[in-house]
This record gives structure tokens, C-alpha cells and sequence, in this order.
């Protein structure tokens, strides 16, 4: 009996894994996937031309998770050996590197509106390209300016070897503002109308400045009037 109660039981747990798994799996094939799980692609382009023109091309593409994790990661190309020598043929003309994201997100048309920054090649070679990325964005989540900068950010002239040019060491960060803190208006209001209430139950503190001190006010007057008084006729007497 015992043999038998062990293959029952192997049996059983089978069927509920197979069941469990089931009903866990509930997308079906072509479902979209939630925003917030599957992120969002930002499509990252640069540009370096020795005659300063402008020609982008595809650098790599930012990955953004929205949602409570909310985070940015960047995947990116190596790049070439004739990107690499451009580089290095372009660090002694004083050109410039530039990048550019478009401001809608999860779309690569050439008709969209860009956000765009730039650091001087210079720097970039010499910093092995080591770079950071910052993307900011409004309260509702889009995107409305990109930065970069190099780590240094100088240009000293330094030889760079060809190996240190293969690859970009990226950071990005992701800017958004931050909302201040709103006024606490009911708790305000709460304390106003309780203070009046208290005023309410003590009438004594409802008096204006007159009916608090008029015995002073009074006692003023009468001291100002006797002095003007007595020294009347004293000018008089003076002046006769």
C-alpha cells in the first residue's frame, strides 16, 4: 500500500504543478505587454564630422522603466575601426560630438522633434569614452532635454591607444522634478476655526485696545491736562 499512496501522491503534485502553471501563464502570444514591465525604447543617435556637419547614426538605444522602479539603462554598439580613427584624427580639430534623443518616446521617425547636446571630441577621446548621460523629464514623464558630459571633461593632448576607444563606458541618469510638498490647507483652516471657537467661550478676549486699558488712556489725558494747566500761567507771568 505504501508504494502505491507515494505514486498517488508523485501523481497529484504533477497535476497541480502543470494546473498552477496555467493559470500563472495567462498572456497569450501578440499580447501587449505593460509599459511599465516591458520599458520603453529611446532610440540614442551621435554625430562627428570634420566639416561640423550633421549626420547622425545610431549610437544605441535607452531602455526607460517607468512605474515604481523607474530606471534607465542604455545598451549601445561598439564601435568600428574607422569610427575609431575618425575619433582620433578629429581630437586635434577641435570638433564636436554630438548626441540627440527624440522627445516622444518609443518612436524612431525622422520627423520628430529632437532634444540634442554635444561635448568637444577632444575630451571624449581622452576620457576613453567615459561619459554621463542625463535625461530630463516634466511631471507627466516626457522627455524635454538631454546632457552629456566626459569624465574629465579636459583636453590636455594626451596620446590615446586605439583599444581605449572600442567601447563606451556610459552612465545615465534619469532627472525628473521633484513635487513640493502642498499646503496643508485643511489643517489650517481646522486650527483658524477652533481659535475662533475659543474666542467664543471667552468673550474677555474679544475686547479692542481701548476697553483693555482706558483707565491708562485716561490717566494720560488728565496728567497732560493739569500739566498744560500749570504752566500757562507761569508763561504769562513770565512774559508780563
Amino acid at each position: 500500500m505504501e508504494p502505491r499512496r507515494g505514486v498517488m501522491a508523485s501523481g497529484l503534485l504533477l497535476l497541480l504543478s502543470v494546473f498552477g502553471a496555467g493559470l500563472c501563464n495567462t498572456r497569450r502570444p501578440g499580447d501587449v505587454l505593460d509599459p511599465e514591465v516591458a520599458g520603453v525604447s529611446v532610440l540614442l543617435e551621435h554625430s562627428f564630422e570634420f566639416d561640423d556637419s550633421v549626420r547622425y547614426k545610431k549610437r544605441g538605444t535607452l531602455l526607460w522603466r517607468p512605474g515604481r522602479e523607474n530606471s534607465l539603462t542604455l545598451s549601445q554598439m561598439q564601435l568600428t575601426e574607422d569610427e575609431r580613427v575618425k575619433l582620433r584624427d578629429m581630437a586635434g580639430t577641435d570638433g564636436l560630438y554630438r548626441i540627440r534623443i527624440p522627445r516622444k518616446l518609443g518612436s524612431e521617425s525622422s520627423t520628430l522633434d529632437y532634444v540634442s547636446s554635444f561635448v568637444r571630441i577632444c575630451a571624449l577621446v581622452e576620457s576613453h569614452l567615459s561619459d554621463v548621460i542625463t535625461v530630463n523629464t516634466d511631471v507627466s514623464g516626457n522627455i524635454i532635454g538631454v546632457s552629456i558630459v566626459t569624465i574629465p571633461g579636459s583636453c590636455n593632448g594626451a596620446e590615446v591607444e586605439d583599444v581605449d576607444l572600442e567601447v563606451f563606458n556610459t552612465t545615465v541618469h534619469l532627472m525628473q522634478p521633484v513635487l513640493a510638498a502642498a499646503p496643508e490647507t485643511a489643517a489650517f483652516i481646522e486650527r483658524l476655526e477652533h481659535e475662533q471657537a475659543q474666542k467664543a467661550k471667552n468673550p474677555q478676549e474679544q475686547k479692542s485696545f481701548i476697553a483693555k486699558y482706558w483707565h491708562l488712556i485716561l490717566g494720560g489725558a488728565i496728567f497732560l491736562m493739569i500739566t498744560n494747566t500749570v504752566q500757562a500761567p507761569r508763561e504769562l507771568a513770565a512774559q508780563a
